[in-house]
């Protein structure tokens, strides 16, 4: 089963922006893209050294490596999403608290 992650998505008119909200908002994409960029190196980092073995003796992976990276990878993004929510509860409650 399957969890699907609700995405919170914004629509901006760029034109309107000053400068300053254009290099606010550049700035957190470019934070979130290396965010991303680097979970996805760990991941692969992680699932490559648990799944894969060191030999090389095929060019393709076997089907006991298939399934382990498959499995390897959908934990990773699910705890990845686990960890986020409760992060995102965290900063709530805080700003909450904070009013």
């Amino acid at each position: 089963a399957h969890q699907q992650q609700r995405r919170v998505t914004m629509s901006v008119n760029v034109g309107k922006l000053s400068a300053e909200e254009k290099e606010k908002m550049y700035s957190a994409a470019t934070t979130e893209m290396e965010y991303r960029v680097e979970l996805f190196n760990k991941m692969v980092g992680s699932c490559y050294e648990k799944c894969i073995d060191k030999k090389f003796k095929d060019g393709d992976l076997n089907v006991g490596e298939n399934s382990c990276v498959d499995r390897c990878t959908s934990k990773y993004w699910q705890t990845v999403g686990i960890v986020g929510q409760m992060l995102g509860a965290a900063d709530q409650a805080a700003m909450q608290q904070g009013r």
